[in-house]
């Protein structure tokens, strides 16, 4: 008999839509250069530093494209990122009123507990800032261009992560010195910037070479896929959902198809390699989707709790459950005409802790209620089949509101990992490379599940899959609500004027393939999610005014005015959401 162990998959996904204006290649906000000099270099450091531990990293090809884009901007010494090139200019103290202001917009966009405040030295800039700012905003004008210089600087400084303080002679220097910062300095810290940018991708491919990671994608834009193919698959999970005008997405299938089929061809370029699996944006899966991803060749893909929940209930929601120990930690093999796929689903409850509650606790505290309901889970499943449990979330948004950015919590937690006698962290393709072939199969459980013996996993087997994501179960963050309906309303139209313009051939080879681009980026997923009320007010504006300058932008590029409606805001915002809006609970 083979000892039980437990497999625990380790899923962090990287993403951040695409900041840029695609005419002018200037990014309007700075989003992924800070992600990328905080969370993707201290996510790297950590598995280099553990080298016995295993995880996965979900890269969306539109954030690799943008961190290669800034790549080549150092290259070429022309930044295209208005924030980021202030750092290297010249004069400080004759801004024009629009730099002036981007600073003090941008400068204080951080969690405050945890990047403003342990920095007296940046504190006293906020807290001169807040006192001018009582006294109107003209009183901004008497801040002078070295308060300039030391905020920008402070702001880098407090993005930069934390391997790389403890690490690198050149932060620890200026956060020593706190102020009157130089342009030397200012010049230095941009090329910090730039290397580390530069360093990441061939860093996370060494890993990749070196079996310790497995890197999986996304469809290139971060599309929901179900929703492409078909609107009315929401009313899986939501029968009642209000859906938009247009009866579908126009040509959503060969959509869907492009996305899925331009995220390997550039991971295969990036990693040298195609990807195994998929975690489609925001886990977003239904039957149709799961055959796409089958037919481009993935092995396995991966959802949330709740998918699985309502899958298992069928699509009339009758069928009986057992106890969630008996169904959550297996794969199940999902059949799809000629093809099949496995597909993981989420542990909701350990996912949500590590981005929402372990923050709040002492990090050694943390891992070891981590660690804790790991060993209950191997404990409480069945017999002696090994259980496989997914941990997948946000791999970069959390760890602003971790102290030291999760320093202390990521590393006791791998090393805890890395010793402990029956936990043993894998990767989905390890997984199944080592675990599909001989699962024990030996009959069948009710709902078709397969208990397997001798320590092995058992393999459960999904007669339909009820479309949904990670976030409820449903697609309800991305449709159903009239502010989200009518953006997609406005994508159909202007998909429609696409199609139109594509079949008349009127456009050059360069004008289709501008106009390509900026479709895609019209089709990811980022732009609904932070379309309501529930979202605070600056991040909504932000989204907004980039999605209809988007929308714009196509309908410039296929030669045909731009309709009035794109200056109408599509949504307010003005809630105050948990973690800023950019992460949500499961549940």
């Amino acid at each position: 008999m083979i000892e039980k162990k437990l497999h625990l998959i380790l899923c962090w996904h990287m993403h951040q839509p695409d900041y840029r204006n695609l005419t002018t290649g200037e990014y309007i906000l700075p989003w992924t250069y800070l992600h990328a000099m905080k969370d993707y270099t201290d996510m790297a450091y950590h598995l280099e530093s553990h080298p016995n531990a295993r995880a996965v990293f979900n890269f969306v090809p539109v954030l690799l494209d943008q961190l290669e884009d800034y790549s080549r901007q150092f290259e070429d010494g022309k930044l295209r990122d208005p924030l980021l090139a202030l750092l290297g200019e010249e004069d400080m103290d004759h801004l024009a009123t629009e730099q002036r202001k981007l600073i003090f917009d941008s400068c204080f966009r951080c969690n405050h507990a945890m990047m403003i405040d342990p920095y007296p030295a940046y504190k006293r800039l906020h807290d001169l800032y807040k006192f001018q700012e009582t006294h109107g905003e003209a009183a901004l004008d008497f801040l002078s261009g070295r308060y300039l210089t030391d905020l920008l600087v402070w702001y880098h400084l407090a993005w930069c992560g934390e391997t790389v303080r403890r690490n690198n002679e050149l932060v620890a220097s200026l956060m020593a010195k706190g102020s009157h910062f130089t342009q030397k300095d200012r010049r230095n810290l941009l090329d910090l910037i730039g290397k580390t940018i530069q360093g990441l991708i061939p860093r996370y491919r060494k890993l990749a070479d070196a079996g310790q990671i497995e890197i999986s994608t996304t469809p290139h834009y971060h599309p929901i896929v179900p929703l492409l193919i078909d609107f009315k698959v929401a009313r899986e999970a939501m029968p009642g959902v209000t859906l938009p005008e247009a009866a579908c997405y126009p040509g959503g299938l060969k959509r869907a198809s492009f996305h899925i089929q331009s995220a390997i061809e550039s991971h295969r370029t990036r990693f040298g390699v195609a990807p195994q699996g998929v975690w489609p944006a925001e886990g977003g899966v239904s039957q149709a989707a799961a055959t796409v991803f089958a037919e481009y060749g993935c092995r396995w893909m991966a959802s949330g709790e709740t998918t699985l929940v309502n899958s298992l209930r069928g699509l009339d929601g009758s069928q009986p459950l057992p106890g969630r120990m008996d169904y959550l930690y297996r794969p199940y093999r999902l059949a799809t005409g000629e093809h099949e796929i496995i597909s993981f689903f989420r542990d909701d409850n350990l996912s949500d802790k590590i981005g929402f509650e372990y923050a709040k606790w002492f990090g050694r505290d943390a891992v070891a209620n981590f660690i804790q309901e790991l060993e209950k889970i191997w404990q409480n499943t069945p017999g002696d089949e090994s259980p496989v449990v997914s941990v997948i979330m946000d791999g970069e948004n959390a760890w602003e509101y971790f102290p030291y950015n999760g320093y202390y919590f990521l590393s006791e937690m791998y090393e805890a990992l890395e010793t402990h006698p029956f936990i043993r962290t894998t990767t989905f393709k390890s997984y199944l490379d080592n675990s599909v072939e001989d699962s024990g199969v030996q009959g069948e459980l009710p709902l078709g599940l397969n208990n397997g013996s001798g320590g092995h996993v058992a393999m459960g087997e999904l007669p339909y899959l009820v479309a949904g994501s990670w976030v409820y179960g449903t697609f309800s963050t991305w449709i159903g609500s009239p502010d989200k309906n009518r953006a997609w309303d406005l994508l159909c139209a202007a998909k429609q004027s696409f199609d139109l313009i594509m079949g008349s051939g009127r456009l050059n080879k360069q004008e289709i393939e501008l106009a390509e681009k900026q479709l895609a980026d019209c089709e990811g997923s980022d732009w609904f999610w932070w379309f309501g009320d529930y979202n605070p007010s600056h991040s909504v504006e932000s989204f907004d005014k980039l999605y209809r300058d988007n929308l714009a932008n196509l309908y410039r590029l296929l030669k045909l005015p731009v309709p009035e409606e794109l200056d109408v805001p599509i949504s307010r915002g003005g809630g105050s959401p948990e973690a800023g809006g950019a992460m949500r609970r499961a549940s």
